[in-house]
């Protein structure tokens, strides 16, 4: 804490690591938010002071003034004349002082609006009543509505009597939501200093906001839990359609529809199309209550959406209107590394505090979220929906509009022909002549496309301000189903046309997918039915890169719609310079954080920090030396030496000697053993090569054999029946002693997952998973660091890539046994390059501490069961 604090002080970047069970997120809540306390205190007794020294200035001029005491016509080292000088001066004093003041008031006000809510449960009352009036308004006008449609149409009065008919009444609050006039200051408010807490998963932030809730800050921090739609919505209809991207687009056209109603009701007493519907939570009132609430009392994720369902106010919008008084905001970190995100948000990081938890894999998730993919089908789709939509609306388009939707058209017929294909022709049905992968630079790529000639830089500004991809989707969703289409006929045969070809590419895309897994095919569907120009548009920015920044890879598989192009981003430095130039301080913390030259050279020094503003702490575990034996084991028990290399671990020999050391191992640690594979292909090969020999039958007897599902629906399942075995064994005490998982490095269960206790006595490591080398983009990748890096310890920059890779899973994945104070397990790596120094070095320090290094393997034997045996015995 002591450390976090002085990092946060100082304006530093720091580089934190403290392992899982040593309180890792009190220890950050508690550094941060004392820092945070102290720091607003020193701030208001500096407002304080400049303040009277502000009045004290204005008396003493005056009576310097009446003394005279300014001799005439004197001037400054600038030849300005000192009355000019000091008036200057004396401006900028009053002007700072009035914002100081007019910033104390702000405060103030919103100190006593938010300790009113919290005090004053009438207030809430009200709130609730009035909603309920207010919904009770809405079903009688509904009622009445529906009434006057069933009559039979409106009666012929007379002249004299159509001045006694009531004029259409709306109230002054009603004129008022729909001009848009609702809008108050607070909107204008500006940003408090703050924290960002951002995390991998949702159910990461919410296990830190609960640990807020139980701190001693729990009652006194203005907190707000941010997430995506698919997390906050709580509109119903919108929720159903299960799809992130469709989420969104729906949300965006409810928005719009409810911007664009007018005050007339014209089209009142007729049926309206159901993309004219508005979403009843996204009420200003509702959600400025629903953003009180959240200030006043801290709320994870879940309780933010169940506030939402009871106000009938947006968690979504609500929560970011919440933003500029907070204290903590707690967010994925995808939100801060996308700066797109970040400013649709409303997030300013200037002078705010960033803290990044998880922060293992923080080089990757840069880069995933920087790269993008558009496959054949989507470039084709989106050419056909853009043409029918510019054929469609060609004489109500400004003749701007026409010549971007022609340089975007003309984009993707080069995008497609890049591929090999034509793009006026069916994705599914177009066999690619020349397979395989190409890798190109940016500049590379869009002069051999005959695009170079575009601004791409316009074309992306234009899809942003037009929301060309939102009006597409719209226009798609209004002409999907051939009963909607307009009534004339030409029309009718482009719209059928345009039908008719979204169906051959539905049906080519099925074919072409058939020996995909159903989750991905499901996930396809979504992208189908989404606006798949939304994708290319990320495509198009991802081009707008320096050119030594990235790649486009051009993958060209059977067809042109199973071909892809992917922007691959090389330099992650340069998204993440922002975040760190703009912030006062950024603390990248984690659990393993091992091996950290990553993050200093790839990320830091590329994104132009000072090395000396880096500061690097690291905590050791708080588990006492004898709960944990690590051990490198070289040789199995027929002295045959272990080296997994891509060369010898097919050997029948390796199998067979990983598969004896198991049968020892099982027959002396009790409860759960996790066993990490290099690849979920090995696993199965010598899963069926133990299948054959008979070994797996002799495993079975001690321990009952789980493997690692590939499907992510079907890890908590088996996870559930792995602990109910182990559960199971140790009451019943027979022969059967536990159960055996055989995992992979990298996979669901090598992050996130605790096999605390009896769920992982022992962890085993077999081999090295070092990447696949063969790969374009870790080929490209290296080639990049080697041109750009300078080498480390005698090393290229690209090895020592691989190396850490490999040691960053090797590291997640044994760090899932120790969990807390009182745990304990052995951890055995099967493999002799582990004691090599480089290589050694890079596990994480409590554990490389503890390491025994054992060339035999009848002595490891020997260490192994002499502690299990005595733990057993304390326990």
């Amino acid at each position: 804490m002591a450390a976090l604090y002085s990092a946060l002080e100082a304006g530093r970047v720091g580089i934190f690591e403290s392992p899982t069970g040593t309180g890792k997120s009190l220890s950050l809540i508690c550094g941060a938010l004392s820092w945070l306390r102290d720091f607003e205190e020193k701030k208001q007794q500096e407002e304080a002071r400049l303040l009277a020294l502000g009045d004290g200035g204005q008396e003493a001029k005056q009576q310097l003034v009446s003394e005279g005491a300014e001799p005439p016509g004197s001037r400054d080292a600038a030849g300005e004349p000192d009355w000019v000088t000091e008036f200057v001066q004396k401006k900028e004093e009053r002007d700072m002082v009035d914002r100081l003041k007019e910033e104390q008031m702000k405060r103030k006000k919103r100190e006593d609006h938010l300790e009113k809510i919290r005090h004053n449960v009438q207030l809430k009352y009200a709130a609730k009543r009035k909603r309920s009036e207010e919904d009770e308004t809405k079903r009688l006008l509904q009622l009445s509505r529906d009434i006057l449609s069933e009559g039979a149409g409106v009666e012929q009065l007379d002249h004299n009597e159509e001045d006694l008919i009531l004029a259409e009444y709306e109230s002054d609050e009603e004129k008022k939501v729909v001009s848009g006039l609702e809008e108050d200051d607070d909107l204008e408010e500006e940003h408090v200093t703050k924290i960002y807490y951002c995390s991998r998963t949702h159910s990461q932030l919410s296990q830190f906001v609960r640990e807020v809730q139980k701190s001693p800050f729990g009652r006194d921090t203005r907190l707000v839990s941010l997430g995506s739609r698919q997390n906050l919505c709580v509109n119903e209809e919108v929720r159903s359609l299960g799809g992130l991207q469709l989420i969104n687009d729906r949300c965006m056209e409810m928005q719009k529809n409810k911007h664009d109603k007018k005050s007339d009701e014209e089209m009142e007493g007729k049926k309206r199309h159901v993309s004219r519907a508005v979403c009843p939570f996204y009420s200003y009132e509702q959600m400025q209550f629903l953003r009180s609430e959240v200030l006043v009392e801290v709320k994870d994720i879940e309780q933010l959406v169940a506030l939402g369902r009871e106000t009938k106010a947006c968690p979504y919008y609500g929560s970011r209107y919440a933003i500029p008084a907070a204290q903590l905001v707690v967010l994925p970190y995808q939100m801060i590394l996308h700066e797109p995100t970040r400013t649709a948000a409303g997030i300013k990081l200037k002078d705010q505090v960033v803290i990044i938890d998880e922060a293992h894999n923080l080089i990757d998730t840069i880069t995933c979220i920087h790269s993008v993919e558009v496959s054949g089908s989507q470039l084709c789709c989106a050419h056909s929906q853009l043409q029918q939509y510019m054929e469609r609306y060609r004489k109500r388009l400004k003749a701007k509009n026409l010549m971007y939707i022609k340089q975007i058209l003309y984009l993707l017929e080069r995008f497609v022909a890049m591929l090999g294909g034509n793009v006026n022709q069916n994705p599914g049905c177009q066999a690619v002549s020349q397979t395989g992968t190409v890798l190109k630079s940016i500049n590379d790529f869009l002069f051999q496309g005959q695009i170079d000639n575009i601004n791409l830089f316009k074309v992306q500004r234009y899809c942003e301000k037009s929301l060309i991809s939102r009006k597409l989707f719209g226009f798609m969703a209004r002409y999907r189903d051939p009963g909607t289409a307009v009534k004339t006929n030409r029309e009718n045969q482009k719209l059928a046309g345009l039908q008719n070809f979204l169906l051959t590419l539905q049906q080519g895309s099925d074919k072409e997918g058939s020996l995909q897994s159903p989750a991905v095919e499901a996930e396809h569907d979504q992208l189908r039915t989404a606006s798949p120009l939304m994708q290319i548009e990320g495509f198009l920015s991802a081009l707008t890169n320096a050119n030594q920044d990235g790649r486009v890879i051009i993958n060209r598989q059977g067809t042109v719609g199973q071909s892809s192009l992917k922007f691959l981003l090389l330099n992650p430095a340069v998204h993440f310079a922002k975040v760190v130039e703009e912030c006062r301080a950024v603390i990248i913390a984690g659990g393993t954080m091992q091996p950290v030259a990553d993050f200093r050279e790839q990320l830091l020094s590329c994104a132009g920090v000072d090395p000396n503003r880096v500061v690097e702490f690291s905590c050791g575990h708080v588990i006492p030396p004898e709960n944990i034996l690590p051990i490198i084991l070289c040789s199995g028990p027929s002295n045959q030496q272990l080296e997994f290399t891509y060369q010898t671990r097919d050997l029948p020999q390796m199998m067979d000697e990983t598969g004896r050391i198991l049968c020892n191992l099982c027959n002396v640690v009790p409860g759960g053993v996790v066993c990490f594979f290099p690849s979920y292909e090995y696993e199965k090969q010598v899963y069926a090569h133990w299948e054959k020999t008979g070994l797996l039958t002799r495993l079975a007897t001690k321990k009952k054999i789980f493997q690692e599902p590939k499907r992510a629906n079907q890890v908590e399942q088996v996870l559930a029946e792995y602990a109910k075995c182990i559960k199971r064994c140790g009451q019943a005490g027979g022969q059967m002693t536990g159960a055996l998982l055989l995992s992979v490095v990298g996979g669901k269960m090598s992050e996130g997952i605790n096999f605390s206790d009896e769920l992982g006595r022992c962890v085993i490591m077999v081999g090295m998973p070092y990447p696949n080398i063969k790969s374009p983009e870790l080929q490209e990748k290296m080639t990049w660091l080697d041109k750009t890096m300078p080498r480390a310890a005698g090393q290229a920059p690209s090895r020592v890539l691989i190396e850490n890779l490999c040691m960053k899973a090797v590291n997640q994945s044994i760090g899932r046994a120790i969990r807390h104070q009182k745990d304990f397990a052995s951890i055995l790596l099967l493999d002799h390059r582990y004691a090599c120094p480089a290589i050694f070095n890079k596990l994480p320090q409590w554990i490389r501490e503890r390491t025994q290094v054992k060339p035999a393997f009848g002595s490891a034997f020997a260490e192994l069961r002499k502690f299990h045996r005595g733990k057993s015995d304390t326990l």
